[in-house]
């Protein structure tokens, strides 16, 4: 047994102490806490320890809410609040941006923040039958393992889905393919209707329209418009009594079924046959279909916050051409398209940048909004300068990053340089690496950084940058 004190916590939400001249990693401890702990796992640099006894409690400890923390993998930070939560990712960026990068941003954002309880309008659940544990099991994986956890209910998922756990198990043990359905996509939307595409009609000449300052959001009308889509990933095709089963679940329940038979592009509404997805964006009357197996944010209410403060750091001017790489179906591409003359959309997904420009002909943006299909983690200069001239940039890579693209961005101080770019990030190692490159290389100032809770309960940082 060890006696410890708790300095800090990882990217992983365990806390962080240090004895005999290694770092020691303590699953549920949290800074500022005396503990004895138990060493389970000893490496030649570090040891991995489980808390026994705790002589001082951090202020910011709370019961956990959900009964399968702990086993459970989806969640690591139950056990602290979520003030206590938003403190520990904005110091990790800091940590990152000063040590990978060496760089500090002038000025800290105020962290997003929202919901922190059924917020997780997409997951992936895995499917297993192990006759052992009683039957089919439907959850996340059990921390740090393969195995799939016995969940009865999850408090991060809409109440809905956590409600309906135990009835899934049912209805897939009651399938001839309960052994090939390794996994069920939950995506959470909104009914694709005549009214959320009312934007595809364009009231003023050039696919704008006038926004008024401020707009609500009736929260009971968007869970009356919600739509709950459960993705089966099937490995051989269902029976007719299957099938049968299927709908009458999907009719009692309120649920549409989709069928997933290879990779994501093979998914297909199933029942009903016409079902539909989309996520709008009130403020810039915006209405976005996709599939449920495309990327899209995994908070819904988040995602507006983070599109509403990028386009407000970002200060599109009307005359300005603007960049957005990484596009994805147009999240931020269309809502800057309501503010700027121009805006590209980059993207190496050919099938993300067709739907794309589908997206903004719905929304009366294809005047406005032109999209390209290209690699950026190959980008160079002289790509970059075939697009033309950007007064700004908008970023926002996947967790490797946007190395290459960041080294062909024009100098600051060159005639083409970007007036500001605005960097959204889901690694703050990448996000550093690249602002290291940005200020050291490119000339760029970090004018301001900070958090998204995107993920409450887990260790996942999300946090946006602006250069300028």
């Amino acid at each position: 047994m060890t006696e410890l004190t708790i300095e800090s916590l990882d990217q992983e939400g365990r806390g962080i102490a240090h004895a005999d001249g290694k770092v020691v990693f303590v699953e549920g401890a949290l800074p500022g806490e005396r503990i004895v702990a138990e060493v389970i796992k000893r490496k030649p640099s570090y040891d991995i320890a489980r808390a026994v006894s705790r002589s001082t409690h951090n202020a910011n400890r709370v019961a956990p809410r959900c009964p399968h923390f702990g086993v459970c993998g989806g969640c690591t930070l139950q056990h602290a609040d979520p003030s206590l939560q938003i403190a520990t990712k904005q110091r990790a960026l800091e940590n990152a941006l000063a040590r990978i990068g060496r760089v500090r941003p002038d000025t800290l954002l105020p962290a997003i923040a929202g919901p922190a309880w059924g917020y997780r309008y997409r997951a992936r659940l895995s499917v297993r039958d192990v006759p052992k544990k009683g039957g089919v099991l439907i959850g996340f994986h059990e921390r740090k393992s393969s195995y799939v956890a016995d969940m009865r209910e999850c408090h991060v998922l809409p109440r809905k889905i956590s409600d309906l756990l135990p009835r899934l198990r049912t209805l897939v043990e009651s399938l001839s393919i309960r052994t090939r359905l390794p996994q069920i996509e939950v995506a959470v939307g909104e009914r694709l209707t005549p009214s959320l595409l009312a934007a595809s009609e364009p009231t003023v000449v050039g696919g704008t329209r006038p926004l008024p300052d401020q707009m609500s959001i009736d929260a009971g009308a968007l869970r009356e418009r919600l739509v709950y889509a459960l993705v089966l990933r099937i490995l051989e095709p269902l029976t007719g009594a299957d099938e049968a089963k299927l709908v009458a679940f999907g009719d009692a329940h309120d649920v549409e079924f989709w069928l997933q038979p290879g990779g994501p592009e093979t998914v297909t509404p199933f029942h009903p046959p016409s079902a539909t997805l989309a996520y709008t964006l009130p403020e810039f009357d915006i209405a976005i279909p996709f599939a449920p197996t495309d990327f899209t944010q995994v908070n819904a209410s988040i995602n507006r916050v983070l599109v509403r403060r990028a386009v407000a750091l970002l200060v599109p001017k009307p005359a300005d051409r603007v960049a957005d790489f990484f596009c994805g179906l147009g999240n931020f591409t269309l809502p800057l398209a309501r503010r700027a003359a121009q805006v590209v959309g980059v993207d190496g997904s050919r099938t993300l940048i067709e739907r794309a420009k589908a997206n903004a002909a719905r929304n009366g943006l294809d005047m406005k909004a032109t999209f390209v299909a290209a690699n950026l983690f190959t980008a160079t200069a002289q790509w970059l300068a075939s697009l033309g001239r950007f007064d700004r940039a908008l970023i926002d890579p996947p967790r490797e990053g946007a190395i290459e693209l960041v080294k062909a961005l024009p100098h600051r101080g060159d005639a083409q340089a970007l007036a500001r770019i605005v960097y959204v990030s889901c690694a703050p190692a990448t996000l550093a690496r690249d602002a290291g490159v940005l200020v050291h290389d490119r000339g760029y100032r970090l004018a301001a950084a900070g958090v998204v809770n995107m993920f409450p309960h887990t260790a996942h940082v999300e946090s946006m940058a602006v250069f300028e």
